[in-house]
């Protein structure tokens, strides 16, 4: 039995969309082995988007290109997924113009991945007797459902009703006898996933900043983010007499750009002291996005007596639409001071409150032909009530023990993104449960630890920077807010995305 395209919702879900704003540190080799902790420092490309008056402390006109390799440790091995691959990490130039004796106005151009999707998980636990497949049945006990009387096919009259649940109503979960239609679900004893994500966010951004006076430095800048996110999902859920298989393989990719303005400024409070204060403000991001999804549903029910098989089929869902999300603000002050020309030490903080995150669908079209959108009320609702805000702590040094020679070192603290009781719940009544998958993952606090060092000869520099990121987190295979007292409640299980970079700088000063 096989299903094709079904209407889809315009709007998205809580989890996926926090997968796209998840904070990285990226940037040129200098700036990552201080832990980005340059935002009061400047005179770094890289702060063109954490402090964009940073560019305004630049001398000279400046360009530079980064590229790495970066791996995830313990990743498990699964078919041809790699957990290696090279980065294409940044390019750009600063041109520096003269305006005064002691002042100067520069424009700046620079290309940044902000975000590196690459993950491999294989999270697996026991089901205690449940099953992904009863948490559509509980919806069907409490009335989410309609029976097409034309085709026998059920369909949705609520908009908790998802794509996974189309496939599970209409080939396990729901039948026909003499006394009318029933619902009923599979037990299962235990479940497997595998999941790889690909892909990257790149951001462009072009800066106008100056100084005036060597005091006070003013920058603004306008980003363009292009995404570009795949995952492969295969989730497997093994029957109590150790024959029974629901497997569903879930295919997504996000495509879109997105848009932004940055502002900051730095000053140094006493004339006679190299010591300097930075603020900086982002707007959010307001992305333009589409997904593609592809939904498959295969099972097996058999005969524990004799291994027959009594049940089997397999259909599958696909659909594809665009949404709006716009990201929350973001805010950072700073503090940066150098000891002659040997030492420099920065720390930074960044605040940014996900919850905020504002997920939009489309409701119509302008008399030019523009998409209007309107907010998604109950799943923002669910955001505010799943994501919090988070703080990030940027600590960095760079030490001179010779003119030409720099070495760096850094630290990251990024708090948790998700609240401790969060959940991805399919009962929420929003357009943006058209997602299929039920698996989510709530992870905690992230901890970086960088390290690198510097060589300039004449007009030219080559950097080196290491990077090992760390974030733990809890994974649920489902969560069923119908079944009141959790008795199925499945096993959560542990995952790490644990990762090391290493990466170079190339620039030239002219």
């Amino acid at each position: 039995m096989a299903f094709g395209a079904i209407a889809a919702a315009n709007a998205q879900e809580t989890y996926l969309n926090a997968n796209l704003l998840k904070p990285e540190l990226t940037g040129t080799a200098r700036y990552v082995g201080m832990g980005g902790a340059m935002e009061a420092l400047g005179a770094d490309i890289s702060t063109i988007s954490s402090n964009p008056a940073g560019i305004g402390m630049f001398r000279h006109s400046t360009a530079n290109v980064s590229f790495g390799v970066i791996t995830q440790q313990d990743a498990p091995s699964i078919d041809n997924w790699n957990k290696t691959h090279m980065s294409f990490d940044q390019a750009g130039f600063v041109y520096s113009m003269r305006t005064g004796r002691s002042s100067f106005l520069n424009v700046a151009f620079n290309y940044t991945k902000e975000r590196d999707f690459n993950l491999i998980t294989n999270p697996s636990g026991s089901t205690n007797g449940g099953s992904q497949n009863l948490v559509t049945a509980n919806k069907g006990y409490n009335n989410v459902f309609d029976l097409d009387p034309n085709t026998s096919d059920i369909t949705s009259k609520s908009l908790k009703f998802t794509q996974l649940d189309y496939l599970y109503s209409n080939l396990m979960n729901y039948g026909v006898d003499d006394d009318g239609g029933y619902w009923t679900y599979y037990p299962m004893a235990a479940y497997d996933m595998r999941q790889h994500q690909t892909g990257y966010v790149g951001r462009y951004d072009f800066n106008v900043s100056g100084n005036i006076n060597d005091r006070v430095y003013l920058g603004l800048t306008i980003g363009v983010h292009d995404v570009h996110f795949n995952s492969v999902l295969d989730y497997a859920e093994l029957g109590q007499n150790g024959f029974d298989m629901i497997n569903t393989i879930e295919e997504n990719r996000i495509t879109g750009s997105g848009f932004d303005f940055k502002a900051g400024i730095i000053f140094r409070p006493v004339e006679e002291s190299p010591f300097r204060i930075g603020f900086a403000v982002a707007t959010p991001t307001f992305y333009d996005l589409k997904i593609n999804n592809y939904t498959q549903l295969n099972y097996e029910i058999e005969d524990a007596k004799d291994n027959t098989v009594v049940y089997s089929d397999n259909g599958y869902v696909e659909y594809d639409h665009d949404f709006r999300l716009n990201s929350p603000w973001k805010f950072s002050a700073s503090i940066g001071h150098t000891i002659g020309n040997y030492l420099a030490l920065g720390a930074s903080y960044e605040y940014a409150h996900y919850g905020r995150t504002d997920t939009r669908y489309i409701d119509g079209y302008d008399y030019y032909g523009y998409a209007t959108t309107t907010s998604d009320y109950q799943m923002n609702h669910h955001t505010e009530n799943t994501l919090q805000a988070v703080s990030t702590l940027k600590l960095g040094a760079e030490m001179k023990p010779e003119d030409n020679l720099a070495v760096r070192l850094g630290f990251n603290y990024v708090s948790p993104m998700y609240k401790d009781n969060a959940v991805k719940d399919g009962d929420v009544n929003s357009v943006g449960n058209a997602l299929t998958g039920t698996a989510f993952t709530n992870w905690d606090a992230t901890y970086r630890i960088t390290a690198g060092v510097g060589y300039r000869f004449d007009r030219f520099n080559v950097d080196l920077a290491y990077q090992y990121s760390t974030t733990d987190g809890t994974f649920s295979p489902y969560f069923d807010w119908n079944d009141k007292k959790y008795p199925n409640a499945p096993q959560t299980c542990k995952v790490s995305d644990k990762r090391h970079q290493l990466m170079m700088t190339l620039g030239y000063t002219f």
